[in-house]
C-alpha cells in the first residue's frame, strides 16, 4: 500500500519504520507498584546498562551504534559524576531481553537504560523489577510505562498537548481528527481527544479510514463534509510521512478544504524527510518538533565526534544519560530511586527540556513550528523550564 509515495521515499521509510517499531508493540505495560531503586556508592561509578538490538533486524545495528555513541557523548559531557556504561545487545526480542536484564542486575547495573522497541521495554521492566531497577526505555508507547518502566520517546499524548493548547490559544478550537484503522491511529485520535478536553479546544468530528491508498482517497470526502457540517476550524491528521500524510496533502486542498480557512495540524513530525517540506498543501500548517537550535547543536558535535549524521533517535540516549548523571551528581545514594527520576523540576536534555511524570511517562517541552516558503519556521519556542507556557 502506498507504494507510489514509497517509490520516491526511501531513506525516509527507513527512519519511519524504526519511529513505528517503538509505538506499536501490543504488550501489557508492567505496573508493578514502583520501584524504589537500587542505593548507589557516591564514591564510585555508577554502572549503567544501555540495552540496545545490535544482532536484531534491519537497520538495528545503525540505531544502536547511534544510541551508544550518543551515551558516551553525554557521558563526556558530565563534570563530577562518573558513568561506568556497559553495552548489552537485546537481539531485539523479549527473551533475550529479559536475559540480558538480569544479566545486566547482576554484574551490578543500578539502572536500564533502554531498549528499543516496546516489547523489549515490558520485558526489561519485568526482570528489573525483581531486584528494584528503574528502566528508562526509548520507547514511545505510554501504555508501558508505570512502576519501574519509565518511557523516553517522544508520546502522541505530548504532542497532542502541545498543538491543542496553541491552537485554543490561537482561536482554532473546533477540530476534525482524521486517524488510520490502525494501531498507530487509534493511539493518536485518542491522545488528540484527551489533549483537546483539557485546553479549551474539542473534537467536534473524527474520519478513520482503511490503511491503504484507496482507504485515504475516500476519506477525503468525508473529511470535508465532517467539516462543514462540524463547523471546524482546524484538521488534526495522525499519519505520517511516509504514509497518507503526502496524500492528504494534496487531496484535501484540491476538494476544497482551504488551509487557508481551516488550519490544518500535524501529530507527526513534517520535517522529516525534507522533501515533505514541498507540499503544497501543508504550507501554513503547525506541527511539534524539539528545540531546532538544540538539535543543530547535537546534531554538529555527534557529527564531530563520529564522522556521521546521528540518527533520528540517538538524541534519546543522551537525554538519559544527562538525566542520570545529573541525579548522580548531587551525591545522594538515593539518586536513582523513582522519586528522583519524577522530580518536578526535571532534566536539560539534547532534545530540550523534559521530566517524568509520576505514571512513568515522559513529558517534553516542545516547539510549534509551520511551514514558509518550503521551510521550517518556529512560530512558538519550546520552554526551556517547566514553568512556562504548555506546562
Amino acid at each position: 500500500m502506498f507504494a507510489l509515495l514509497r517509490a520516491t521515499r526511501k531513506a525516509g521509510s527507513r527512519i519511519a519504520v524504526a519511529v513505528a517499531a517503538l509505538a506499536l508493540a501490543a504488550c501489557e505495560p508492567m505496573n508493578l507498584g514502583g520501584a524504589g531503586g537500587p542505593a548507589i556508592d557516591t564514591g564510585q561509578p555508577v554502572q549503567v546498562a544501555l540495552l540496545v538490538p545490535k544482532s536484531g533486524g534491519s537497520g538495528d545495528a545503525v540505531v544502536s551504534a547511534a544510541l551508544e555513541n550518543a551515551a558516551r557523548l553525554a557521558i563526556s559531557d558530565l563534570n563530577s559524576a562518573r558513568i561506568d556504561l556497559r553495552v548489552y545487545d537485546t537481539a531485539g526480542t523479549e527473551a533475550q531481553t529479559a536475559a540480558v536484564t538480569a544479566q545486566a542486575i547482576d554484574e551490578g547495573a543500578k539502572i536500564i537504560l533502554g531498549p528499543l522497541y516496546g516489547g523489549n521495554a515490558n520485558a526489561a521492566g519485568v526482570a528489573a523489577a525483581r531486584s528494584g531497577v528503574n528502566v528508562m526505555a526509548f520507547s514511545n508507547n505510554s501504555s508501558l510505562a508505570g512502576g519501574n518502566v519509565f518511557i523516553l520517546g517522544h508520546t502522541f499524548g505530548n504532542t497532542a498537548r502541545r498543538l491543542t493548547g496553541f491552537a485554543a490559544g490561537q482561536g482554532k478550537r473546533r477540530i476534525v481528527t482524521v486517524s488510520a484503522q490502525t494501531a498507530a491511529g487509534e493511539l493518536g485520535r485518542a491522545a488528540i481527544a484527551q489533549a483537546a478536553a483539557g485546553s479549551g479546544a474539542s473534537v467536534v468530528g473524527n474520519v478513520t479510514y482503511s490503511y491503504s491508498q484507496q482507504g485515504v482517497i475516500a476519506a477525503v470526502n468525508e473529511v470535508k463534509s465532517a467539516i462543514e457540517t462540524n463547523a471546524a476550524d482546524a484538521v488534526f491528521l495522525t499519519s505520517n510521512t511516509d504514509a497518507a500524510l503526502p496524500f492528504f496533502a494534496q487531496l484535501l486542498p484540491e476538494r476544497g478544504v482551504d488551509p487557508a480557512v481551516t488550519q490544518y495540524i500535524g501529530l507527526t513530525r513534517w520535517d522529516v524527510p525534507p522533501q515533505t517540506l514541498d507540499l503544497p498543501g501543508l504550507e501554513g500548517g503547525w506541527f511539534a518538533l524539539p528545540d531546532p537550535n538544540l538539535t543543530a547543536q547535537f546534531n554538529s558535535r555527534y557529527s564531530a565526534a563520529y564522522g556521521t549524521s546521528p540518527h533520528p533517535l540517538a538524541g534519546l540516549a543522551y537525554d538519559g544519560i544527562a538525566a542520570i548523571g545529573a541525579l548522580v551528581k548531587q551525591g545522594n545514594r538515593n539518586a536513582l530511586s523513582s522519586a528522583a527520576l519524577t522530580q518536578g523540576a526535571g532534566f536539560q536534555g539534547v532534545n530540550g527540556v523534559f521530566r517524568f511524570r509520576p505514571g512513568g511517562v515522559v513529558e517534553r517541552g516542545l516547539a510549534v513550528a509551520t511551514i514558509q516558503n518550503n521551510q521550517v519556521v518556529v512560530i512558538d519556542p519550546a520552554p526551556r523550564s517547566f514553568g512556562g507556557f504548555g506546562f
